[in-house]
């Protein structure tokens, strides 16, 4: 028996230490496998967004230019991905100034699997990436069906360095708007008012297409379209879900008002269209989609289920009216990436400041509903006005750089024989008239491998 007493208190003496090493190990390191856990799956969802965005657009478009606009997406992952591990992440998220990151984390230097929170830090660094591909990608819809290939990689590259980075260290890196008190849960600013800024920006210095006002410049595949946008949708759960960087109450939250909002902004741009139109059109509601969710974006954390309900219904309206008049004058912003993206994101901003609550937002202040007071509103102005100067003025000045090294737009031959030859040599749809059009333009007998015959 003595043994036996002997041998348990030699088990309970052994246990003790590693029990206190264990409570030891979970202080140093706090990462949690819930966190981690949906962490991993929000940066796959948010991933799936760009070639979700690549349908969306790619239907909009006439046939011959489908693949070089789906391509214009595509191309994102590589170049925005790339160009995020290698400067972008230590620019947004370095501990720099109130204005720029630093140089700490060029290249992934001292990035590890060491907590951020309770992740992985190199996980936060993946989740992140996603939103700077994306956010480039958003830019191609106002210069489709005629910007070059080259010049337009070039600039998607130096517009993460340059504008998005700067952008994301203000908010979310430490920055002077963070600071300050702006609320962008998911990146109202950083991603949609700075990405339909820059395309109206990039609309402008292209100039229209050449059979913009003399045609109609119809969708060639509508349910590429609808595919597009709920893909964007089902991405869009990991976009705000995530944001909450745990899988906890605010998560879900942000889950269930990405849900609700563009459900509520599709109701309501059904009802536009029934009442100016008399027709309820497919891209339509694909279109009320999509700025239901920009409009939930900066939001998804800090307001309520009905809130979120209301910030859909009013959100979109705005949007809808200015894609009917951006038909009637010279501005080509071909896809409408300001009216769903910059005025989706403009909307959202502006609401959260109305709708906010600290009964949810333990982070910022009480919006104009709660509180009575501006402050948070006018925050929220600041911020969006910020970002659109900014995003505005250093666009234009990489558009005019990139020009002086290269074309930045098609000939009128190219645009009439379509950018899916011209930019990859390539069809989407092999029907050999685009190939005769490349002879008969005295192409080469052979592009990127495929041979073309009359």
């Amino acid at each position: 028996m003595l043994y036996k007493k002997l041998g348990c208190l030699a088990i309970l003496g052994f246990l003790v230490p590693l029990t206190a090493f264990a409570q030891d190990a979970e202080a140093v390191n706090p990462i949690s496998g819930a966190d981690t856990g949906w962490l991993l799956i929000s940066t796959a969802l948010v991933l799936l967004m760009t070639p979700a965005l690549a349908f969306f657009y790619g239907g909009l478009v006439r046939s011959k230019n489908a693949l070089n606009t789906m391509m214009m997406s595509f191309v994102a992952l590589g170049v925005s991905g790339t160009l995020w591990a290698i400067a972008g992440y230590s620019f947004a998220f370095g501990s720099g100034n109130n204005f720029f990151g630093d140089f700490s984390a060029i290249l992934l230097s001292g990035v590890g699997l060491g907590p951020n929170g309770t992740i992985p830090d190199l996980l936060f660094v993946g989740f992140q990436g996603t939103f700077a591909i994306i956010t480039a990608a958003l830019i191609s819809g106002a210069v489709v069906e005629r910007m070059r290939f080259t010049p337009y990689v070039l600039f998607i590259g130096l517009w993460g360095l340059l504008v998005y980075a700067p952008v994301c260290h203000w908010v979310w890196g430490g920055g002077w708007l963070g600071n300050l008190g702006a609320l962008d849960f998911a990146g109202g600013a950083v991603v949609h008012v700075n990405a339909g800024i820059a395309a109206v920006v990039a609309a402008k210095v292209l100039g229209p297409r050449k059979d913009y006002g003399r045609e109609a410049l119809l969708p060639h595949n509508v349910p590429f379209v609808l595919l597009g946008a709920g893909l964007l949708w089902f991405g869009w759960f990991g976009f705000n879900g995530g944001s909450a960087l745990a899988a906890d109450g605010i998560a879900a939250l942000a889950l269930v008002n990405t849900l609700l909002a563009p459900a509520a902004g599709v109701f309501v741009w059904t009802l536009m269209d029934h009442f100016t139109t008399g027709k309820i059109t497919a891209v339509g509601i694909a279109t009320g989609i999509v700025v239901g969710l920009v409009a939930i974006t900066p939001a998804a954390g800090f307001v309520s289920p009905g809130g979120a309900l209301i910030l859909g219904a009013i959100g979109v309206i705005p949007s809808y009216f200015i894609i009917k008049w951006r038909t009637k004058t010279s501005l080509d912003d071909s896809l409408d990436v300001f009216a769903a993206h910059g005025m989706g994101g403009i909307m959202g901003a502006l609401l959260t400041g109305i709708l906010a609550t600290t009964a949810i937002n333990s982070g910022g202040a009480d919006g104009l509903f709660y509180s009575g007071s501006f402050g948070q509103l006018g925050i929220q102005a600041l911020s969006v006005a910020a970002v659109a100067v900014f995003s505005g003025v250093v666009t234009y000045i990489i558009l005019k750089l990139v020009g002086l090294i290269t074309q930045l737009r098609a000939e009128v031959s190219e645009e009439g024989m379509g950018m899916d030859l011209v930019a990859h040599g390539e069809e989407a749809y092999a029907t050999g008239e685009g190939a005769v059009l490349l002879n008969e333009a005295e192409a080469p007998a052979s592009v990127n491998g495929l041979t073309h015959t009359k």
